[in-house]
């Protein structure tokens, strides 16, 4: 199984789905502008915020590892988002195309194999986070893209396998979101003080092979009712 590909087929579907056929255009089906490079940015600051680098705050504290993987699969979204645009509305491949071209990368042999601990301190970690967010605007390179993304993700502890699992429940939660008011702002995002990534993410500790379906419906369950 190409895990690549099948993430990019279920991003291709929930964006389908969010914002309607076409949205590669740049606007969704309710007339909203789409700036994928914008949505990146902005998660790439939510992930350095999970660093201890303010000289003036919390100065003892350690990186919040399990929030910089849920950081980095949300910039997975936006980023494999980013590269569908490119590749339909630039006319340079299919997402079969894409998904090939991403297995080719010259980094992509250490993200499919298990992920040492990074060596690199704070700021050196960080660094890569915002080599991130300048190749958004300084490379026009899609590959370059996809490439930059992946130095994130190891150094942020996840391999293939991990991104592939916790990309799924995420899909599924944002399937779940947008099912349950939240384009409309009535969705409840904190269940019994906690955020809903947080249940997601220990639904898929205690059920390791739990199914795309599965975990929709134990989702519904733990949903506050009021």
């Amino acid at each position: 199984m190409d895990k690549i590909l099948q993430m990019l087929q279920l991003q291709q579907q929930l964006n389908d789905a969010t914002n309607g056929e076409g949205w590669e255009k740049g606007v969704t089906k309710n007339g909203k502008r789409i700036d994928w490079k914008r949505c990146t940015y902005l998660e790439c600051a939510e992930l350095i915020e999970s660093y201890p680098w303010k000289h003036w705050k919390n100065i003892d504290a350690q990186p919040d590892y399990a929030n910089i993987k849920i950081e980095a699969v949300d910039i997975w979204h936006f980023i494999m988002s980013q590269g569908l645009e490119d590749y339909k509305m630039q006319d340079i491949g299919s997402i079969e195309d894409l998904a090939t071209s991403i297995n080719a990368l010259p980094n992509f042999q250490s993200f499919d194999q298990d992920i040492t601990p990074t060596t690199k301190d704070y700021y050196e970690q960080i660094a890569v986070a915002e080599m991130l967010m300048k190749t958004l605007f300084c490379e026009t390179s899609t590959k370059k893209l996809m490439e930059t993304f992946i130095d994130v993700a190891i150094q942020s502890g996840l391999n293939l396998d991990t991104l592939y699992k916790l990309y799924i429940g995420k899909n599924i939660l944002n399937k779940f979101r947008q099912d349950h008011g939240y384009k409309e702002g009535s969705y409840i995002k904190i269940w019994n003080g906690e955020e809903d990534n947080v249940s997601m993410q220990r639904v898929l500790e205690e059920n390791e092979n739990v199914s795309p379906e599965e975990l929709y419906k134990v989702l519904e369950e733990a949903y506050p009712k009021g």
